[in-house]
């Protein structure tokens, strides 16, 4: 019986892979580097599924030119799904999964280590001692926030979001304050409290930490507005999507002394950075590794293997995204 071809786009983990090639005849981007859009079409039109990442934009253009192929389900390897084209997608009746619920640890652990990083000014302290500048200690030198009982305002209070605030809560004896465009009625072990706006959480939190889906709703949900409802010690982490802050308007801030700083794992033109961000005071920026743990990535691989499986033996798939 002649195996469903899929295309996967960049080197997955050695355990996941081989999952992919014993149940499939899979073609891979050996190379490791983006594709073009014209080779993702071409790879829609001779394979039966293609598995993208989040850094390979399947947009209009792309599935109207590998609509006249095989290609009938496009399987993300992520979360986030807004590089993909669900309605051009359903029009040619190409369904998409996505990977959820198996990557929520990782990247909750990431958001914590960005906020220990900014709030202690890690990432200043090691530019300093690896440039030789580290002149010894002192009572004054970089002086930080401590964490312990501050207020964390949370941006998208699902999967990742809560648990975030159910480390900081109960880690750090931290207060909860969020916004979520639907009414979140239980925050499970840890006390929440929901607020109208974005610009609400900023006002009444020290450290604001973005957890929701990008995309056209929420593109820019923190900018300036946001920014300046801020305190000056504020903090902004981001490890959702890049597109979800106005990075010229956060550059404005940082470097104005508006807020106290940034932890930043996503990128509005990734992996190009703005270079103001790249010079602004006190902010850590990491390549992009909210997930990136071999036990994460390998349960993302092992999710998109599982929901081709359901997919091409007639089954209901695990994670369906509904255009």
């Amino acid at each position: 019986m002649t195996k469903p071809s899929v295309f996967i786009t960049r080197r997955w983990p050695a355990a996941s892979e081989a999952a992919m090639h014993e149940a499939f005849d899979v073609t891979m981007n050996d190379a490791d580097e983006q594709l073009s859009a014209e080779a993702i079409a071409e790879a829609m039109l001779s394979h039966d599924a293609i598995a993208p990442t989040v850094t390979d934009p399947v947009g209009e253009a792309t599935i109207e030119s590998g609509a006249g192929g095989k290609c009938r389900i496009i399987a993300n390897f992520g979360v986030g799904v807004n590089h993909i084209d669900s309605k051009a997608a359903s029009r040619h009746g190409m369904i998409i999964t996505n990977t959820p619920g198996v990557l929520t640890d990782a990247t909750a652990d990431i958001a914590l280590t960005l906020m220990l990083m900014t709030m202690r000014r890690a990432g200043e302290g090691e530019r300093e001692l690896r440039a030789g500048e580290w002149s010894g200690w002192r009572p004054t030198h970089l002086l930080g926030q401590q964490m312990t009982g501050k207020t964390l305002g949370i941006i998208g209070m699902g999967r990742i979001g809560k648990a975030t605030a159910r480390r900081a809560a109960l880690g750090f004896g931290m207060k909860i304050v969020f916004y979520n465009r639907s009414t979140v009625n239980d925050c499970g072990d840890f006390e929440g409290e929901q607020l109208p706006t974005v610009e609400a959480v900023c006002q009444h939190a020290d450290l604001v930490s973005l957890h929701c889906p990008g995309g056209e709703e929420t593109r820019h949900i923190l900018g300036e507005k946001a920014l300046a409802a801020m305190p000056s010690h504020g903090i902004v982490i981001n490890t959702a999507r890049g597109d979800v802050v106005d990075e010229e308007a956060l550059a404005d801030a940082l470097h104005g002394g508006h807020i106290g700083g940034a932890g930043l794992d996503v990128f509005q033109g990734e992996p190009v950075i703005n270079p103001r961000l790249m010079n602004a005071p006190n902010v850590v920026l990491l390549p992009h590794l909210g997930s990136a743990t071999t036990e994460t990535r390998n349960a993302m691989g092992m999710t998109v293997c599982e929901n081709l499986k359901a997919f091409f033996a007639g089954k209901d798939v695990p994670n369906p995204v509904h255009s």
